[in-house]
């Protein structure tokens, strides 16, 4: 097909994409390819007014792996997780007549991007090695793997949030000795709007994603997710002290232990285990460069006293 499309939209939201508007060398002629459009990046040169595109082959690859997990029947996770994703994947049925989802837990379903990016780090922490073999992301060097999803804008990312927090302190509450998950989660935002945004993620919010999205399979689960401990703060708050130049009482540099406490607050108490490799998901963000599309994780701000909040949060006291 060629030419001018009537509608850019072919595909449901509600659905892994099964065809793709593509282009030609120019950027100039549409057609409509079947699968799914790999993960790339679109380069524009606009001296010679060419388009070239480089393929992320690590994102691809991650894609059919996952693809295969779940068609196995998400093989390898605890009983909490297969709980929480059989409870995530009910949305009823469409009524074409009345315009609308029927039968579901929710009013409206996920989005298949948003289930694809819990999947994705359930997948990475969960699925047995036959699944992942092969797949490895870049890490900074530290002691511990981060991983970042990355979403674009209007895509859900709250949601995907709380799906995480949801996932990883019901996990952590049932399992308490498996490092994987932890029930003591930092949220750091690009800005005070985002942090006032994101109030919702506190499970005592009177107005919290986890019941206008019902998260939780039953009330049990839910009343349990209270138990949550949960920190949002905005970047800001992990830049260093500045020294009082007028002071008369000389304090020195701030240290690691009084940083970690000035910024984690109640967080602080609850300690990691360094002589273990850790995962740690990261929440949903966007923009990013290409090392961070192909999964090496987000950067972000950097302060040097990372390494501090990582002797602190992740297991249990």
């Amino acid at each position: 097909m060629t030419g001018k499309p009537s509608s850019l939209i072919i595909n449901s939201p509600y659905e892994k994409p099964d065809r793709y508007w593509d282009q030609d060398d120019n950027g100039k002629l549409l057609s409509i390819q079947p699968g799914r459009r790999p993960a790339a990046y679109e380069l524009y040169d606009t001296r010679t007014n060419t388009r070239r595109v480089e393929k992320l082959a690590r994102v691809n690859a991650i894609r059919e792996r996952l693809d295969a997990w779940r068609e196995a029947g998400w093989p390898g996770v605890t009983s909490v997780t297969r709980q929480l994703l059989e409870h995530w994947f009910d949305r009823g049925e469409w009524n074409s007549e009345e315009k609308r989802w029927i039968g579901g837990p929710r009013q409206y379903p996920f989005y298949f991007c948003q289930l694809e990016a819990i999947e994705a780090l359930i997948w990475w922490l969960e699925a047995p090695q036959d699944f992942r073999q092969g797949i490895f992301l870049p890490g900074d060097g530290g002691p511990w793997e981060r991983i970042c999803n990355k979403m674009a804008t209007g895509s859900g990312k709250t949601s995907v949030m709380a799906l995480i927090i949801t996932w990883q302190a019901l996990n952590a509450l049932h399992y308490p000795k498996d490092s994987r998950f932890s029930k003591a989660v930092l949220i750091v935002t690009p800005g005070l709007t985002v942090k006032s945004r994101l109030q919702v993620l506190y499970p005592g919010h009177d107005k919290n994603v986890y019941d206008e999205f019902r998260l939780c399979p039953n009330e049990a689960l839910r009343q349990r997710l209270n138990q949550a401990e949960l920190l949002i703060e905005n970047w800001h708050t992990l830049m260093p002290l500045k020294e009082q130049d007028r002071s008369v009482v000389k304090k020195g540099r701030e240290s690691d232990e009084a940083f970690t406490r000035r910024v984690l607050g109640r967080l602080a108490a609850h300690k990691s285990n360094r002589d273990q490799r850790r995962s740690t998901p990261r929440l949903p963000q966007t923009g990013g460069t290409e090392n961070q599309q192909e999964g090496s994780g987000g950067t972000g701000h950097r302060f040097g006293r990372g390494d501090a909040l990582d002797r602190r949060l992740g297991s249990h006291p």
